[in-house]
């Protein structure tokens, strides 16, 4: 539609998460790290959470691929799962075809975890929306957390979910498995600069070239209305986008923006202070936890 008007070669803000687009801004570069750091040191469990659009999902993609050559990756797209259906659904992940019965599918777990980690490739179980996952799930997967050599994990978890997840895990009933957590991120929203830096990226990872598009002031009002939510900078640059091409602009200023926002139902107008104090404060103690930990 209006990727010929710009020059793109392709789009620059599809909701759908697209690796090839990845951009190192902090939080998802410091999350990166975390999750590194964990993987390599073995740890059975670590957690990544953040609110609805983030990028948590970006980031699952991105770990795959990394990890893809030197690990057996486990990904199961649906959450809600019971406990029975869970292992059920690792066991076919892992190739394996076991008879129904608690006891036969773990076993038949176990010993294939042993071969990949006698063969040099551990196996990683990435858990996307983890908060849906009920109870007796989070428990069934805490069990397969315990299956260990005299030396290392033979089964390491990573949890994506929405802050609920947190939430969740505060519970006596499942306070084993957030004993188990070692390493945790939480992702924050974009800041202006950031926000900036990924529109212009995106921009021109799709083939754009030329002076940016979006105006310092577009800049500004997009990235309080989006709350620094990647997603919703996508809707809103994508609807700006196209209002542009309607109007043969070759810039995006305020006023567009603004009509963005107004077909947007979750862009917010005013955004109070203490919420972005909140979120600069926990990007502070992230690094430094992250330094720390490096």
């Amino acid at each position: 539609m209006y990727q010929e008007h710009f020059g793109l070669q392709a789009a620059p803000f599809s909701l759908t998460p697209n690796t090839g687009l990845y951009y190192g801004l902090p939080p998802h570069e410091e999350a990166m790290q975390v999750l590194r750091i964990a993987l390599a040191g073995g740890e059975g469990f670590i957690k990544v959470t953040g609110e609805v659009g983030t990028g948590k999902t970006l980031l699952l993609r991105k770990m795959m691929a990394e990890l893809a050559a030197s690990h057996q990756v486990i990904y199961l797209p649906n959450p809600y799962l019971a406990a029975d259906e869970l292992r059920m659904a690792l066991a076919h992940e892992l190739g394996l075809t076991p008879e129904h019965g608690d006891l036969a599918v773990t076993d038949a777990i176990h010993r294939r975890l042993v071969e990949l980690h006698r063969d040099g490739r551990p196996a990683v179980l990435l858990l996307d929306e983890a908060q849906a996952l009920p109870d007796a799930s989070l428990e069934a997967i805490r069990l397969f957390g315990n299956l260990e050599t005299e030396s290392s994990k033979l089964l390491q978890v990573v949890l994506f979910g929405q802050p609920e997840l947190d939430g969740r895990l505060r519970s006596d009933d499942l306070r084993q498995l957030r004993q188990r957590i070692t390493f945790s991120y939480r992702l924050r929203p974009l800041l202006r600069d950031e926000t900036r830096a990924y529109l212009e990226y995106r921009l021109s990872a799709s083939g754009y070239r030329g002076v940016p598009v979006f105006s310092a002031a577009a800049v500004r009002r997009l990235w309080r209305a989006s709350r620094g939510i990647p997603r919703l900078i996508n809707i809103l640059a994508h609807k700006s986008l196209m209002l542009a091409y309607g109007q043969g602009e070759r810039r995006v200023g305020t006023a567009l923006v603004n009509a963005a926002i107004k077909d947007t139902e979750d862009a917010s107008t005013t955004i109070p202070l203490h919420w972005w104090l909140m979120w600069a404060v926990l990007a502070g103690i992230s690094l430094w936890l992250l330094r720390g930990a490096l």
